[in-house]
């Protein structure tokens, strides 16, 4: 359900969580826009903005009322992460991790008591980062199946975890890692183990040098017998068929549809970028703004309405989540295949349109088109996405044809 007031109860057992203040969006979004090119050019961690987003209790927005928090759901995320992607997608992106994080917690308990405790007292106090580290050079990411490299070794009352994880996204600035690990056990279990900022045999190596996103600092994670408390660890058993195995529909659904709101964001920015240009650019031959141009005007009309469009199906889908309609959930991952897409081609039709200025670097647009483009990575990536919808659609015709035929 959307938040409508702030919370003002304390937590319970612990200091109160920073109120959420939805209202602070379009402030926080300035805020954020007014460094971004900064941290993009200097592929720097955007600490700052992290604390804006806390104090607005933007970081915790999605702990469940039990712990003390808004309890947001789907929607109000959503609509969170659409605006810190139109100031700062590196922001919103660790953001979103967080986010989801706790709002796993909420639906599905997995956490030991004790730790997410700790996660919330440090909350409380300041930006308590959170992401789950999975990926590994020769794993690449777990949903596609796969054991971990990374072991985690019993000592005493400890696991000792030693391996690498590679797209670690906001490493340097993370609270807590949730690391992806197998034991060294027979038979073997995985599970995710709370790795604590600034534990012993912890390095951040400074590997991330990417086109977008650039101040994600999604560098690789060196663990060298990193211990880890016995008891804290999520999820901890025996692999499946599928290691590391594909997330629940509405867990899917989050990271799909909170991920694609991002994107749209930094669409919207590259939109209200384009618009700003075309009303200040007077052409001598011109005599009056690009704006006047029929041609200008249809073509920003036709990324108004694709925008418009992908925003729409996205918030109609998070809030049917936020409903309980699990065909919305299953039907996610195609709601971001079309608005990733839909993102993407309108930054690239906003750079089309203005020529070079859509690529010099003294212009945003050439960020926000390097940083759309970072949509296409994220898992459900399209490729499984459309492979799962087609078959899907093909057992359906052939279910309609059975019946028929029964008939």
């Amino acid at each position: 359900m959307p938040i409508t007031a702030p919370p003002t109860g304390r937590r319970p057992g612990g200091p109160a969580l920073p109120a959420l203040d939805l209202g602070r969006l379009p402030a926080v979004t300035e805020a954020l826009a007014a460094r971004a090119a900064e941290h993009d050019r200097d592929a720097s961690f955007p600490a700052e903005g992290f604390v804006l987003a806390q104090e607005a209790g933007l970081l915790t927005a999605t702990v469940a009322t039990r712990h003390g928090g808004p309890g947001a759901g789907l929607g109000d995320t959503v609509r969170i992460l659409r605006a810190l992607g139109a100031g700062d997608p590196a922001v919103a992106l660790v953001t979103a991790m967080t986010l989801f994080t706790h709002a796993a917690e909420a639906r599905a308990p997995g956490w030991p008591p004790a730790a997410y405790a700790a996660l919330l007292d440090a909350s409380a106090t300041g930006p308590a980062l959170v992401n789950a580290l999975r990926v590994e050079p020769e794993l690449g990411s777990p949903v596609r199946g796969g054991l971990p490299a990374t072991t985690a070794r019993r000592d005493g009352g400890h696991w000792l975890l030693t391996g690498r994880k590679i797209y670690s996204t906001g490493a340097v600035g993370l609270s807590r890692m949730l690391v992806f690990a197998r034991t060294d056990e027979d038979p073997v279990r995985v599970g995710s183990f709370i790795v604590r900022a600034g534990s012993p045999g912890l390095t951040v190596e400074p590997t991330w040098d990417h086109a977008g996103l650039r101040a994600s600092r999604s560098d690789d994670v060196v663990l060298d017998s990193v211990p880890v408390p016995a008891g804290e660890v999520i999820a901890l058993g025996e692999p499946g068929d599928i290691p590391g195995a594909r997330p629940d529909p509405e867990t899917g659904a989050w990271n799909a549809l909170g991920l694609t709101a991002l994107y749209l964001g930094v669409a919207g920015a590259a939109r209200d970028w384009l618009t700003g240009f075309l009303h200040e650019r007077v052409p001598t031959a011109l005599g009056a703004p690009l704006a006047t141009l029929p041609r200008f005007r249809t073509a920003v009309g036709e990324i108004e309405a694709a925008l418009f469009g992908a925003d729409t199906l996205v918030d109609t889908l998070a809030a049917r989540v936020d409903a309980g309609d699990r065909e919305a959930a299953v039907r996610a991952g195609e709601a971001k295949v079309l608005g990733t897409r839909a993102a993407i081609t309108a930054v690239d039709q906003a750079v089309a349109l203005v020529g070079n200025h859509g690529l010099t670097r003294a212009n945003p647009l050439q960020r926000h088109y390097r940083d759309v483009l970072c949509a296409r990575v994220h898992t459900p990536q399209d490729d499984s996405v459309l492979l799962t919808t087609g078959r899907a659609a093909l057992d359906r015709a052939l279910d309609r044809r059975s019946a028929s035929k029964g008939d």
